[in-house]
């Protein structure tokens, strides 16, 4: 319930007018209520605030165009980026070996994805195969220990990493890794992607497409369960 004040009276328009000769930049503040006012058709002191109303409307209709285009641009990335996401899920399904596959991974996020270091770290040894960028450190590894809340969370982590984990991922490289992202790969690894750029991979960036490619990795190395012998590649060996 609303209790009126009886001292409280409406304001008339004289009131207005006084208070806006007080303050004759009192519109400057309030630009959508100057697009709202309506003007006597003549000529004389309204004309300024004809052309102030005029000028709010081409900044807004400026802002607005700015606006769009940066919606039409984003709109272009994210669709070459699925393109690319989706030609990636094609390259793992065609993988014929485990080995093959992280191969593909590798070569894939490097060539057409545009990183500068790609590294898998997997929780069991893939025989016959191994790789600069291939690290196998079971669940109880110790090297593994910091990336525990990461593990437990199964979200990307972006942004720039603390030296024990660039360390363990990067090795000696690790100094030139000045962003990185690192992908959950359930119960199977993890995949980190590192960056010369600082500004390339930063924790508010979005991770719907990082998400996918993590998940399409997922699904590509359980075909060969620890239990299954890569014998393509332990014959070509």
């Amino acid at each position: 319930m609303t209790i009126e004040n009886p001292h409280r009276r409406e304001l008339d328009p004289l009131d207005v007018a006084g208070y806006l000769r007080r303050h004759p930049d009192f519109l400057s503040g309030f630009p959508d209520l100057a697009l709202t006012l309506a003007l006597p058709r003549q000529q004389g002191a309204s004309t300024s605030l004809a052309s102030y109303q005029l000028d709010v409307l081409r900044d807004k209709t400026r802002a607005m165009s700015r606006r769009l285009q940066e919606l039409i641009t984003i709109a272009q990335d994210n669709e070459q980026l699925m393109v690319r996401v989706h030609a990636f899920t094609l390259s793992l399904m065609r993988a014929g070996t485990l080995a093959d596959t992280l191969s593909r991974v590798v070569a894939t996020l490097t060539e057409d994805f545009h990183t500068d270091l790609v590294r898998m770290c997997l929780h069991r040894p893939v025989e016959g195969f191994q790789a600069d960028w291939l690290k196998i450190a079971g669940r109880g590894d110790s090297g593994l220990r910091p990336f525990d809340e990461f593990f437990a969370a199964g979200e990307p982590l972006c942004g720039r990493l603390n030296d024990d984990k660039l360390s363990f991922l990067f090795g000696q490289h690790g100094d030139k890794v000045k962003s990185a992202v690192v992908l959950p790969v359930a119960d199977q690894g993890l995949l980190a992607i590192g960056s010369h750029d600082p500004n390339r991979f930063h924790p508010g960036m979005g991770t719907i497409f990082l998400k996918l490619i993590s998940e399409a990795v997922f699904v590509a190395l359980s075909r060969y369960r620890a239990d299954h012998v890569d014998t393509a590649t332990a014959t070509s060996t």
